[in-house]
């Protein structure tokens, strides 16, 4: 995927207010809108120009943006895990005037998520029209330990959300809250805080936030739904001969796992039940994988030596590949 600069397609610096991202837009909007430019490019400009425009105007989605720090346009860019984590984002408006498709690039970041209804009206007290209106729900992703899935936590979270200062300034507003994480939640679910989301109008209840949960990368395990996977390494003795290992699970627990005689790298010895908490809970998988000690003295070469003489007529480990 390639990135794409913005702030260049609009000709803006990345200090630029509110008022100037807005009045270069128009400006560049009315030359290359297709009805009326003569450029051999027009279409394309004016594409880009809108959905560079969709992410500037609105001050989340360039908080978030500018967060991924500075990168050239064009350039090969893959964004950093969970890059917009800890950002509370309200229900995101109509895509940006003229705009139909989004690029990649814009589509891997932000998706094409539409903000819900707002509903409710009444008369006032003194009759006068009034309006009622369900405050606006937001959304942040968060990111825990997968041991919370096990066992469920309270967690205190920081969230920002951007904003427009009365120059035109993106400014962060943050608040701490107190969540709790229920036992078995997976990648991917959304807990709802009930009233936490944007302010009602009027007599309007306020919205929801909703949290999205990811799990913090851990080199020692792989999440696929609620089966984990953990990497098992063996020493050739173990696998050729069998024995019993101690490993770590990802509760926190240390399990004693027998290995059988002739376990070839790759193969897969399954804890029933000891994935992620459920009905029915995950499978826990540990995978082998062989580790040779090295031949770094007299000693070692020559046990190596003495189980090529004794194992190595006959064997090709090249065969199967």
């Amino acid at each position: 995927m390639k990135f794409k600069d913005y702030y260049e397609v609009m000709g803006l610096a990345r200090e630029a207010t509110a008022d100037e991202i807005k009045q270069a837009y128009r400006k560049l909007a009315r030359k290359y809108h297709p009805d009326v430019s003569k450029e051999a490019d027009a279409e394309a400009r004016f594409k880009a120009i809108g959905e560079a425009y969709e992410v500037l105007r609105d001050p989340e989605k360039r908080a978030a943006y500018d967060g991924m720090g500075r990168h050239r346009g064009g350039e090969d860019f893959q964004p950093p895990p969970d890059w917009d984590a800890g950002y509370e984002f309200r229900g995101r408006g109509d895509p940006g005037e003229g705009i139909h498709d989004y690029s990649d690039f814009f589509e891997s970041l932000f998706g094409r998520s539409t903000r819900g209804p707002r509903t409710g009206t009444g008369p006032s007290r003194r009759g006068a029209p009034r309006m009622d209106l369900r405050g606006e729900d937001h959304h942040a992703k968060v990111v825990i330990e997968l041991q919370d899935a096990y066992t469920g936590a309270q967690r205190g979270l920081d969230l920002r959300m951007p904003a427009y200062d009365p120059q035109g300034h993106v400014v962060m507003q943050e608040r701490s809250l107190q969540v709790n994480i229920p036992k078995g939640i997976r990648a991917g679910q959304q807990l709802r805080l009930a009233g936490q989301g944007g302010p009602g109008l009027g007599e309007g209840p306020a919205g929801d936030l909703y949290l999205e949960i990811e799990f913090r990368l851990d080199p020692r395990f792989r999440v696929d739904g609620r089966d984990i996977y953990m990497d098992m390494p063996l020493a050739p003795w173990e696998a050729a001969l069998g024995a019993s290992v101690r490993l770590a699970t990802p509760d926190g627990s240390v399990v004693e796992l027998g290995v059988p005689a002739g376990s070839a790298a790759g193969r897969k010895l399954r804890l029933r039940g000891r994935g992620i908490p459920g009905d029915p809970a995950g499978d826990l998988y540990a995978v082998a994988s062989l580790v040779l000690p090295p031949a770094r003295d007299d000693a070692s070469r020559q046990a190596y030596e003495a189980l090529r003489a004794a194992a190595g007529a006959g064997f090709d480990p090249r065969r199967s590949a």
